[in-house]
């Protein structure tokens, strides 16, 4: 049986007359990558501050790694990491130093050295190690960043938006550092405001509108809720695509680009029962491809909003 890393039931929230979260429930198996969508002011910040114990609810139960959060919130924050939206490095202090500080600060001098060259190394910052932080990239400080949660071992890390305002290199760099923390046994609750990314990483997502949990399920999952599949048909000439429009009447035309979309399903029957219709009246398309919803359409159709707008 699955242990789980984060049980939450009923969690409530308000700032004075404002419900900013109405009775969520969450379930977070260890060892995998949850992530929580939402539009801003949707209550994500606020349910990550609520289990890494900087706020306190009003309302429901909550345990992180099998403490619960109030009266166990000391044993929750020793079990955990928490990387925030903006990378909290000394730029005064060196990468290593930064490094040597979260050392001392969290466990003593006891094998700390080893601990920091090893960290240096998971993390590409050998060369940079000496030097300041404030010469750091944008990318180099946010794996540095995740490079001093790691000081202590937590089991459950919290990443809020960690590859905002990063380079699409260095965002697929720390894709493959989460991926490998993953890997490893580490539980992430991830929040942010690229889609692809939650496709890209969670094995879970759920989606947060106005206090309330809208949706939840694996990338899959949510995207097959979307109306929307369809097969793209591209055709050499004007007759192929008039005699293919005749046989699938539901299909719509693009006459300048010589394209049919047809309405179906990702499933093997559907797909080989048009390829067969198309055979049996001898027409070949010149390109087939299968397009399905994406988690934008997917958050547009829950929120209300799009990504640009809401995120």
């Amino acid at each position: 049986m699955t242990e789980t890393a984060i049980a939450v039931s009923g969690l409530r929230k308000t700032f004075g007359d404002k419900v900013v979260l109405d009775g969520i429930d969450l379930d977070v198996p260890a060892g995998t990558i949850f992530s929580l969508l939402g539009p801003n002011g949707a209550g994500k910040t606020t349910t990550v501050n609520l289990l890494t114990t900087l706020t306190r609810a009003d309302g429901g139960t909550a345990r992180v790694a099998g403490h619960d959060l109030v009266s166990e919130a000391k044993a929750v924050r020793a079990a955990i990491g928490v990387t925030g939206q903006f990378a909290a490095v000394d730029e005064l202090l060196t990468g290593q130093e930064n490094l040597r500080l979260m050392v001392d600060l969290s466990r003593g001098s006891a094998g700390g050295d080893r601990v920091v060259d090893e960290l240096l190394e998971r993390f590409d910052l050998v060369e940079s190690a000496r030097k300041p932080a404030s010469t750091y990239s944008g990318g180099m400080r946010r794996k540095l960043d995740l490079a001093m949660t790691l000081v202590g071992g937590p089991r459950i890390i919290f990443l809020d938006e960690p590859t905002t305002g990063l380079d699409p290199r260095s965002r697929r760099t720390m894709w493959s550092i989460i991926r490998e923390l993953v890997a490893d046994g580490v539980t992430i609750f991830l929040t942010t405001q690229y889609l692809e990314e939650a496709d890209q990483l969670a094995d879970r997502i759920a989606v947060l509108d106005q206090g309330h949990l809208v949706a939840e399920g694996t990338p899959g999952e949510l995207k097959r809720r979307m109306p929307g599949t369809h097969v793209r048909l591209r055709f050499t000439t004007v007759a192929e695509l008039d005699a293919a429009a005749r046989i699938f009447p539901g299909a719509s035309r693009d006459d300048e680009t010589l394209t049919l979309r047809v309405p179906s399903d990702t499933g093997t029957k559907s797909l080989r029962a048009l390829l067969d219709r198309l055979d049996e009246y001898a027409i070949a398309a010149d390109e087939f491809s299968v397009h399905t919803p994406d988690l934008d359409d997917v958050f547009l159709a829950l929120t209300g909003h799009d990504t640009e707008a809401a995120l």
